[in-house]
């Protein structure tokens, strides 16, 4: 009995809570749908189409409202000029990061991409600066690229026309150039502890889809129980027990006058910093910072390559035309250059269009404000969740008519030049944008005309029957597994 009495006093004291901070919010925060106690508007969501349900409230509510995951207030941004206004003009008010997500229970709030204040700026600022003073955005990184290619071709060749699933293949790519500039050296395709390393992110994007990770997100006391999340901590763990073996290596050859690679530049820095108890630059920093940079370098290349491929495969005549203009532009024998993409429109329309479609990161982890701000007539106080809808921008019908149909025409002009678009943010915007959006478009241009100059595609299906939709559409829109031929030409 005495347990119930305890029970109840509990979840009175929670009720009271949640009713007195929904009184201490009103006429502040934005509008919204009215939040029940603890579970907020969480029924009102569909975790496995976030999105979706967010656009059924922006016509409600407006493009700034506010709902509830959890007993948490979140602003939800939807919409281009807002997303404009918050993150590229007050970027600096939008650019803290919540602690609530799952990454943060790994994290420690250490790195670059869930970090947040100081440790954000520092470590942000310096993995910038070594990047580009490694070639990064530069034709050194393009070698290492068109170098990667090579190896990709070649395995592609030995699979003799015969069906086979590329998310492997396609992963190696941008894997083994971000660790060449982070470790100094790639890993051969059938090295198995590059393979378990690798499989790693596919296991890790398959937790984070699935709606248990966001429940938790939103009651981080979840993260006690049972469940899907468990797996991403041994995931987690063990890439972070691959990368501490790569440290140790480099430990043990460290010239503090010749650095080669971002591992020897952080440790550098280490020991100039060793007496400094403040400093940033610390084992465990360096050890999240490299897992960020391999997920940032990694993840949205491979995956938006093979949901390319797909869609390639399924519409035949976009996929003819981009190899009309490689058979003109470039030609057969010499390999595609970052050169190339100012003479070939089409493709640049299609690789954009395959990103737009996609929408790979439909509704990107919450931010919070850094301070109190005034929004459009509302005042957001300083630490609240912020959430920024990419799909309002992406599939904007106003901006792309017919957002739901792919289609590079969308990228195009009348004259059949490629036309730029402010709503195309695949990889946000502002301060909190993709550190590795510059590396991963060259990779895409660079792998996409390589295969197409090599190889038809050949589908195992009528192109009618393929299917195109994505097999989760939470956190991140992920294309179904499927086979093809890789025909030599």
């Amino acid at each position: 009995m005495a347990l119930f009495t305890i029970l109840g006093i509990c979840l009175s004291c929670l009720i009271f809570f949640f009713l007195w901070n929904q009184h201490w919010s009103k006429g502040k925060l934005p509008p919204g749908p009215t939040p029940l106690p603890i579970v907020g508007n969480i029924l009102q969501v569909d975790v496995k189409n976030i999105s979706k349900s967010l656009r059924t409230l922006a016509k409600e509510y407006g493009p700034v409202f506010t709902i509830y995951l959890g007993m948490k207030p979140t602003v939800v941004l939807y919409g281009y000029d807002v997303l404009k206004e918050a993150l590229i003009d007050r970027g600096d008010e939008f650019s803290g990061k919540t602690q609530s997500s799952i990454f943060s229970q790994v994290n420690q709030g250490l790195g670059i991409i869930f970090s947040d204040g100081e440790i954000w700026k520092q470590t942000r600022r310096f993995s910038l600066m070594v990047l580009r003073s490694m070639g990064m955005g530069k034709k050194t990184i393009e070698d290492q690229i068109q170098e990667e290619i090579s190896h990709l071709l070649e395995a592609l060749r030995k699979t003799n026309g015969s069906p086979c699933d590329p998310s492997y293949l396609l992963t190696c790519v941008p894997c083994n150039v971000i660790s060449a500039v982070i470790f100094q050296h790639r890993f051969d395709y059938n090295d198995e502890i590059f393979l378990e390393f690798v499989e790693h992110f596919y296991k890790i994007l398959k937790v984070l889809g699935s709606p248990w990770v966001q429940l938790c997100s939103a009651y981080p006391i979840l993260y006690s129980l049972p469940g899907s999340h468990k797996n991403f901590f041994k995931y987690a763990a063990e890439q972070k027990e691959f990368i501490l073996k790569e440290i140790k290596s480099h430990q043990e050859s460290l010239s503090l006058s010749n650095p080669q690679d971002f591992i020897d530049y952080f440790l550098i820095r280490m020991e100039k910093e060793k007496d400094n108890k403040k400093s940033e630059f610390t084992m465990e920093n360096l050890i999240i910072t490299v897992v960020d940079l391999f997920g940032a370098g990694t993840e949205t290349t491979s995956s938006t390559m093979k949901y390319g491929l797909l869609l390639l495969l399924k519409h035949p005549e976009v996929t003819a035309k981009i190899q009309e203009e490689i058979a003109r532009v470039i030609g057969r024998r010499r390999r595609p250059c970052m050169q190339d993409r100012n003479h070939m429109p089409y493709t640049e329309a299609v690789l954009h269009e395959i990103q737009r479609y996609i929408d790979f990161v439909p509704i990107p982890l919450p931010r919070k404000t850094t301070q109190d701000v005034k929004f459009r007539g509302y005042h957001i106080p300083k630490g609240t969740g912020v959430m920024t809808c990419l799909t309002s921008v992406l599939h904007d019908d106003k901006e792309f008519p017919h957002p739901e149909k792919f289609d590079p025409g969308h990228f195009l002009d009348e004259k059949g030049n490629f036309k730029k678009s402010d709503y195309f943010l695949p990889f946000s915007a502002g301060k909190r944008a993709c550190i590795g959006e510059g590396l991963a478009r060259m990779e895409m241009f660079l792998i996409l005309t390589s295969i197409l100059q090599n190889f038809t595609l050949k589908p195992l299906v009528d192109p009618e029957d393929i299917d195109t939709t994505p097999v989760q559409t939470g956190l991140l829109s992920l294309p179904p597994s499927y086979e093809l031929c890789f025909i030599p030409i």
